[in-house]
């Protein structure tokens, strides 16, 4: 005893899933999530005391510093004086000995190997120098 079986019928047929209202939602949470999640990022930064330019005379040249640079197979200048890299340890502990306050610039030619280079800087640790600058800029052999 059906009372409208005809109606219940027609109301199954008619009744259907939308897509585009789940699109919709989807789109609405994903970017939902995309704004929550940018704004979970915080910016960590460490405060600098910017120094302040300081008018006056440049300092004087320090005589002390040496300048070690390291060329091809082997060979390097002390201040522009050709040595090998086996002269080394004796040349950095008689300066450390000499200098109250020993200081270096280590440098490359355009010919170095960066072997060479990282050999002359573990010399330098193991003779005590601790006043250590490298320089990043390519120059000529013996300059």
């Amino acid at each position: 005893m059906d009372l409208f079986p005809e109606d219940a019928l027609a109301a199954r047929k008619r009744a259907r899933i939308e897509i585009i209202p789940l699109i919709d939602v989807v789109f609405f949470l994903l970017a939902t999530f995309v704004v929550f999640t940018l704004s979970l990022n915080k910016i960590q930064s460490l405060p600098v005391q910017v120094p302040s330019v300081q008018a006056g005379p440049p300092p004087p040249p320090d005589d002390t510093a040496v300048v070690l640079q390291i060329s091809e197979h082997g060979t390097a200048y002390w201040n522009h004086e050709l040595i090998t890299l086996a002269d080394l340890p004796g040349r950095l502990l008689a300066y450390k000995a000499a200098t109250p306050n020993p200081r270096l610039l280590l440098a490359g030619d355009n010919r170095a190997s960066f072997g060479d280079t990282v050999a002359a800087l573990d010399e330098v640790r193991r003779a005590g120098v601790t006043q250590v600058a490298v320089e990043t800029t390519d120059r000529p052999t013996g300059r």
